[in-house]
């Protein structure tokens, strides 16, 4: 196994309203399950079909990865450490208004050791999310036919992109991941994305 299926989870009200929900939990909204059973159905059909679904413990990812494993005749291992990119006291508040009031995504990208209060730190959140991939990743790659799935959120899965595509987490800035999107990492013999961002099924 030398590759993952990145997804990210189907739409919470936050999305529409430019919300970070971070360790926030929250449910998809009707338009979130029905892109999570497209997502199951589609997957049902093609090569990508996975054999194994690992999920964030937050409601949205796990109930994304239920519907999408559903029709696999899967079930869906939770990983703590896949959970959303938290900021703390600051969660609940707009993009424009984290731009505005805190400069957030600046500061975290020029110091990785940058925390909101109650939050984590860009350094943290890498380490995290690295580690749970590799640590994966290495549970299935003596598993010739293996092809492991993982139901995360946006920021996480770009800070991770970040990481082992340029070295630093700071690139990802560079990664918008849609809702149920669908994106191939490469892990060896080195890192690269196969396809990002994919909606074609939705």
């Amino acid at each position: 196994m030398a590759s993952l299926l990145l997804v990210r989870h189907g739409q919470i009200r936050a999305n529409v309203q430019g919300r970070w929900h971070g360790s926030t939990d929250s449910p998809l909204t009707w338009r979130g399950r029905s892109q999570a059973s497209r997502t199951g159905r589609h997957l049902a059909s093609t090569e990508l079909r996975p054999t194994h679904i690992y999920s964030s413990p937050l409601q949205r990812c796990r109930d994304t990865a239920e519907r999408i494993a559903r029709p696999l005749g899967l079930a869906a291992q939770v990983d703590e450490n896949l959970r959303e990119y938290a900021i703390g006291e600051w969660e609940g508040m707009r993009f424009d208004e984290l731009a505005e009031r805190h400069d957030f995504v600046s500061r975290a990208s020029q110091d990785h050791n940058f925390a909101p209060p109650g939050g984590e730190s860009l350094a943290a959140v890498s380490s995290r999310i690295v580690n749970a991939v590799q640590q994966i990743h290495q549970r299935h790659e003596d598993e010739l036919e293996a092809r492991v799935m993982l139901v995360s959120h946006g920021a996480v899965m770009a800070v991770l992109l970040g990481q082992l595509l340029h070295q630093t987490p700071s690139r990802w800035i560079d990664y918008h991941f849609a809702n149920c999107s669908l994106t191939e990492l490469v892990l060896s013999p080195a890192p690269y994305v196969n396809f990002f961002n994919s909606t074609q099924h939705l």
